[in-house]
C-alpha cells in the first residue's frame, strides 16, 4: 500500500512539473560580418626538386642549389626569423621500362616577406638561384586578429539587427541571446603560377616585373544566434 502510495505522489509530481513546462518565446538568426583590407605580407613556399640516377650525386646537386637559394634570401636581407626549411626528401623511383632505379631529391623552404612590394623581386631572386616548384603563394595581413575581431562585432549587429527586423510586425522584442554559434572559416586568395611561364619573364629584360595584382583580403565572420523574445 504504502508502495503504491509512492509511486502515485512521484507520477503526481512528474505530471505537475511537465505542466509547467512551457516553451520558451525565441528566434534564431544568422549574421556576417565583413572586412576588406589591403594585404601587407606575401607567405610564399617554394622547392628545389632534383632528378637523376645516383642517390649521392642527386642529393649533392639539390644541397648546391638550395646552398645558394639561402644566400639569396640572407643577402636580400629577410629576417631569419621569416624564412625556415621546412621538408626535405630523397625518394627513390623504380622505372619498370628501364629496370632501374630513379632518385628524386626536394627541399622545401617557406617565406614570410613583411612587404608585399618586394614579392617581385625575390621571386626573381629565387628563380635565378634555382627553384622550380612553387607550392604556394599567399597573401597575408599583420593585423589579422584585429580585423577578425572587427568582422566577428560586424557579424553580431547583424544578427541582431536582423532578429529586431522579423519580431518588429509581432510586438515583440529581443532579448539576450541563449546561444551564439561561429560559423567562421578563413580564406586568403592564392595566385597561380607555372614555373615556364615565370621563367620566361625573368629572363626577358624588357618584360615588367609585376607578375601579382594584391587586391583586397576579405575578413569574414559568420553565427547563427539565438535570442529570447521578450
Amino acid at each position: 500500500m504504502k508502495k503504491a502510495l509512492l509511486i502515485m505522489i512521484i507520477l503526481c509530481s512528474v505530471v505537475s512539473q511537465a505542466q509547467e513546462l512551457k516553451p520558451v518565446p525565441q528566434i534564431s538568426v544568422s549574421g556576417e560580418g565583413k572586412i576588406k583590407v589591403i594585404p601587407d605580407q606575401v607567405f610564399i613556399s617554394i622547392a628545389v626538386e632534383t632528378k637523376g640516377t645516383n642517390a649521392t650525386d642527386v642529393k649533392r646537386q639539390n644541397d648546391m642549389t638550395i646552398e645558394k637559394v639561402m644566400q639569396f634570401i640572407t643577402k636580400f636581407k629577410v629576417p631569419k626569423s621569416d624564412f625556415k626549411t621546412r621538408s626535405i626528401a630523397l625518394n627513390p623511383q623504380y622505372d619498370y621500362e628501364k629496370k632501374k632505379h630513379n632518385y628524386n631529391a626536394t627541399q622545401t623552404v617557406e617565406i614570410l616577406l613583411k612587404n608585399t612590394a618586394d614579392y617581385d623581386a625575390v621571386m626573381d631572386g629565387l628563380v635565378e638561384a634555382g627553384i622550380n616548384r612553387i607550392n604556394l603563394v599567399e597573401f597575408k595581413s599583420s593585423k589579422l586578429e584585429e580585423y577578425q575581431s572587427q568582422a566577428r562585432k560586424l557579424a553580431m549587429k547583424d544578427a541582431k539587427s536582423k532578429a529586431e527586423d522579423y519580431v518588429s510586425v509581432l510586438n515583440q522584442k529581443v532579448g539576450k541571446a541563449l546561444t551564439i554559434t561561429d560559423n567562421s572559416q578563413s580564406y586568403f586568395p592564392q595566385p597561380l603560377y607555372e614555373m615556364r611561364a615565370m621563367k620566361a619573364a625573368f629572363s626577358d629584360e624588357n618584360t615588367p616585373k609585376e607578375t601579382i595584382a594584391v587586391g583586397e583580403l576579405t575578413i569574414t565572420a559568420m553565427v547563427t544566434v539565438s535570442f529570447l523574445l521578450d
